[in-house]
Order: structure tokens, then sequence, then C-alpha cells
């Protein structure tokens, strides 16, 4: 849980940064971008290395932000959300395909036993999650509240930004865990009775 925080802390400083600066989306993007290199250097430096979201996070933040900074136009930073949730859902769908384990099981797999059918079934979840918040995301930030004003509608899309993407994947994970903790119970019942 405290990883799952620690990875969201650029985008805290993001809404952190927009509420205190009076809806200033630029400066709450420059958090970001900072936030998320001083994130990156910490986990360099605790770690050696970087994981692979990590390293497309910062990609995404750097090449969106940078780009909504130099034209100042607050559509780019909009983007960022889909496209990082579409490049998950698409590595994740194109780990079912190549390789022996799709990206979830390596993930998983030391810590809980499972059949593959049920790591595909979760894999796919994952990807279906992903696809969903980055549709999500286009709708709130492009379409929602159309007859709004700008300033308006770009507030209801920070604070989806924050409350509506972070309780989405907060709801998901628990959903996650009860459909894990059914199959684990299921598996171990499968175990015990090959003993006896």
């Amino acid at each position: 849980m405290l990883k799952f925080i620690y990875d969201f802390l650029p985008i805290i400083i993001f809404f952190g940064t927009y509420k205190l600066t009076d809806n200033d989306i630029y400066a709450a993007t420059t958090a970001a971008i900072v936030a998320t290199l001083i994130h990156s250097a910490i986990q360099w430096l605790m770690h050696k290395k970087l994981e692979n979201q990590h390293i497309i996070n910062l990609v995404v933040i750097l090449f969106f932000g940078g780009l909504t900074l130099l034209f100042q136009d607050d559509t780019f930073i909009k983007w960022k959300v889909t496209v990082i949730n579409w490049i998950f859902g698409l590595a994740l769908l194109g780990s079912q395909f190549f390789g022996k384990k799709n990206i979830i099981q390596r993930q998983l797999d030391e810590a809980i036993k499972l059949p593959d059918p049920i790591w595909f079934r979760l894999n796919m979840m994952w990807v279906s999650f992903f696809m969903f918040c980055g549709l999500l995301n286009i709708y709130v930030a492009f379409f929602y509240g159309a007859n709004l004003t700008e300033e308006v509608r770009q507030a209801i899309w920070v604070d989806f930004k924050m409350y509506g993407m972070l309780g989405l994947t907060f709801v998901f994970m628990i959903f996650q865990i009860f459909y894990l903790q059914r199959h684990i119970l299921e598996e171990e019942t499968v175990e015990d009775e090959e003993t006896t």
C-alpha cells in the first residue's frame, strides 16, 4: 500500500500545486515533471535501476508535460493520462502472447500459485481496466461539461485525475484482492485433496 501511495506522489504533487496556485495548470505540470524526476532519481539511488513503469511514466511526463509548457496548451497534459493507461494496457495484452508468463503472473507468481486460466483472466482484467481508464479520461478531459467554461472543465478534470483515477484504481485493486483470495482458497483446497 505504501508503494502504491509513493508511486502516486507526482500526481498528488500535481494536484496540490494546481490547487495552491489558483488553478495554474502550467505550474502544476512543472511540479509534476520535477516530482517525477526526483521520484525516478530516488528509485535509481535506492535500487540502481528503474522499473519499466517508472521509465514509461518519466518519458511520457517529460514529453507531454514539455509540450504543455512549450505551447502553453493543457491538451497535451490531458492526453498524458490516456497514453500512460493505454501503454500499460497494451504492454499487458502483448505479454499475454509473448513469453511463457504474462506480466501479472511474472510479478506475482512467486507469492501466489494459480492455474494458467486464472492468470490469463487476471491479466485481461488489468488490460480492460487500463483501456477503460484511458477512454474515461478522454471523456472527462474533452467532452464532459461541454456547456461549462474552459476553466471549470479543467478544474473538473484535475479533480477527476486525482480523486476519480485514484479511487477507481483503489476499488479495482480491492476487487482484485477478493478475486485472488477466492482462487487461492480454491487452489489450496485442490492441493489438500491431492495430498490426502
